[in-house]
């Protein structure tokens, strides 16, 4: 009776305390808020510290050793540390405040000390133990909870076991909120030194015990707490899951969570080792586990069995089947969270086992217009996966309103979908290019452009019927592009693409435009683009050539010298090897392949790659020149 009086103190206390801060820092519509902090001097705090070597002004105004408290911390939270000796003297000063039974005050030097104890000199932040083994034994469960807490921050291995026992006794407490502080501080315990790790695997009955408690919070740090004991033993997990699986005595959903990962991270490492559900016991009671806790009242529990099992390796399709039942419920839920949960697990399957998803392709649909855009996203996204051949177009109608309403990191998501959809079905290939090039058209900006060109490139490589239809799309788009970074890559691929389609002449123009209206850097990636034209097309060379000649007096100094370089290589090869147009009442099977002949100078020098790279280039001709042998020698430089 007492514990509950005192710990309904300390909540009432906390309520007044966060009413009386909401009212403080309550402002007006119209006002702009201004921190309370805004302005704090580190001279002007240290000189209010004075005030916990007063015990007299400690005990008469808490409240303002409360202010000065949170100062100092927002202080050291900002980077405004504390010399040592500065911090030594606030550190001892605070010290001084365990005088005092204002609840709100102690709290506050359990979070200095705990934010502090880092920076303190060692041996002084050891000079609190007693203190706080004090409050740790005292009545008030608000202190030895908030003890507990701290202590384990400031103590090592040497002086953990002389707090051991009392540990070991607040595990079991019947207070939750005391059991629960002592299992975090284990947890942290743990993980702070092999040494302290020793220690606290000793404390492995209370935990068990404390897995029995009726608090939901003291189960789940608990359960957290005994797994990290048992997590290097193989047999000890197998045995925890199998205990807490088939007795059924946890009762907390987040105990229970934590039992599903459990769980599943077993069954994995038992598929690992070739052991699957149908030869392992384990397996095969551990898959019983996760198919039950799909029928739990948490929503929690069953979210997490669900995705647990999606993520099971070695399942077949079939036995996916009752957690994608369960999550298709969640897709019509009324809670955002629980939506976009489930779609994001749909998702993630979808990659493996687009079969298995796409009996929820109903439920998927109505989620396009969800007004959560993440969820909308990735129910498009998983329909694009699911979706057969004969609902593209449908699909793409639906899309292509919802695109036109989203941020461009969700259509950036959407693209990449629709890349992959036509790699599934190539013969949709002029739908799916003709649907990305219309949005190369519309409002959107730079990283969303280059994620449609990119795509539509990449469908090119892998699916070549789609480049003649993809090139003119990106002919018109450049036509009005406002990014040089985009102008000149696809400029440079219809250099490298262009003159091999059937229709190579149709492209010139829209290359050329970009030398009359572009900037200087697309103007010289036009250049390039139109010598490579000439060089592959020999058909095409003269009225290139005329083109290449209006740039010679291009302002741009790199401009200028692709076109001197292109036209002086051109006009030897047509001198060399000049151009005969068949008859014009030849047959087409007659006429000759227009290609560059064998040893062609412009085909050579314009098409072929270099044989190294220009760094290495420039490296040895520096070499080559600072060799004053090699410079008057009477042999040819060549690249042997």
């Amino acid at each position: 009776m007492q514990d509950n009086q005192g710990e309904n103190m300390g909540m009432a206390s906390m309520m007044r305390e966060v009413q009386e801060l909401a009212e403080k820092f309550k402002v007006e519509e119209d006002e702009a808020y201004i921190s309370p902090y805004a302005h704090l001097e580190k001279a002007q705090v240290l000189q209010e510290a004075r005030i916990f070597h007063d015990p007299m002004a400690v005990r008469e105004n808490p409240r303002k050793c409360c202010t000065v408290i949170a100062q100092l911390l927002h202080l050291q939270n900002t980077g405004q540390y504390m010399t040592s000796t500065e911090a030594t003297d606030v550190f001892f000063g605070v010290t001084k405040l365990f005088m005092s039974d204002d609840a709100s005050l102690r709290r506050m030097v359990y979070l200095f000390i705990k934010d502090v104890a880092e920076t303190c000199n060692p041996d002084d932040v050891i000079i609190v133990t007693s203190c706080l083994t004090k409050d740790m034994t005292c009545d008030v469960d608000l202190y030895r909870a908030n003890a507990l807490r701290v202590l384990v921050r400031i103590v090592d291995a040497a002086m953990l076991g002389a707090i051991e026992r009392y540990v070991k006794q607040a595990i079991v407490d019947s207070s939750g909120q005391v059991a629960s502080s002592a299992l975090v501080s284990a947890v942290h315990l743990f993980n702070q030194s092999s040494e302290c790790a020793a220690v606290v695997k000793r404390w492995i009955s209370e935990t068990q015990e404390a897995c029995s408690s009726p608090n939901e919070m003291v189960q789940f740090h608990a359960v957290q707490l005994l797994y990290q004991i048992k997590s290097h033993d193989r047999l000890g997990v197998s045995k925890l899951v199998q205990q807490f699986s088939t007795r059924n005595t946890l009762r907390s959903p987040l105990a229970l969570v934590l039992l599903v990962r459990y769980t599943a991270k077993l069954l994995n490492d038992e598929a690992a080792e070739g052991r699957t559900i149908a030869t392992s016991e384990i397996s095969k009671q551990g898959y019983r586990f996760l198919e039950a806790s799909l029928r739990h009242k948490s929503e929690l529990v069953v979210y997490e069995a669900a995705r647990a099992v999606c993520n099971l390796s070695g399942l077949e399709p079939q036995d996916l089947s009752p957690a994608i039942s369960t999550l298709q419920l969640f897709l019509s839920s009324p809670k955002p969270a629980t939506r976009y949960a489930a779609m994001r697990t749909l998702a993630q399957v979808a990659n493996a086992h687009p079969r298995v998803v796409s009996k929820c392709n109903e439920d998927l649909e109505a989620l396009i217009g969800d007004s959560n855009r993440s969820i909308a996203t990735l129910a498009i996204t998983t329909l694009l996966k699911t979706g057969s051949e004969n609902s593209i177009d449908r699909l793409l109608k639906q899309i292509s309103a919802f695109l036109t309403e989203i941020a461009d990191e969700f259509k950036i998501t959407v693209v990449r979908s629709l890349q992959k959809l036509c790699l599934t079905y190539p013969a949709k290939h002029r739908v799916l290019v003709g649907f990305l090039s219309n949005f190369l058209r519309e409002e959107g900006g730079f990283e969303f452009k280059k994620s449609i060109v990119a795509s539509i490139v990449s469908l090119m490589r892998t699916v070549p019927e789609t480049t003649e239809s993809s090139l003119l799309h990106l002919c018109e788009f450049i036509e009005d592009c406002e990014f040089t970074q985009l102008s000149t890559q696809i400029l440079h691929l219809l250099g490298e693409l262009g003159p091999s389609t059937s229709a190579p002449a149709r492209y010139i123009r829209f290359i050329y435009n970009r030398v009359i209206l572009e900037n200087s850097a697309v103007r010289a990636a036009a250049v390039s683009a139109l010598s490579k034209f000439a060089a592959q097309c020999p058909s095409l060379r003269a009225s290139i050539m005329t083109l290449l000649k209006r740039s010679l007096m291009d302002e741009d100094d790199e401009t200028r010298d692709r076109a001197a370089i292109a036209v002086a290589i051109l006009e030897d090869a047509m001198e060399k090897n000049p151009y005969v147009p068949p008859p014009d009442d030849a047959e087409a099977e007659d006429i000759p392949p227009d290609t560059p002949v064998a040893g062609d100078t412009a085909a050579y020098v314009l098409l072929e790659s270099m044989p190294m790279s220009f760094e290495k280039l420039e490296r040895s001709m520096k070499a080559y020149m600072d060799t004053p042998i090699s410079m008057d020698s009477p042999d040819p430089i060549t690249f042997e």
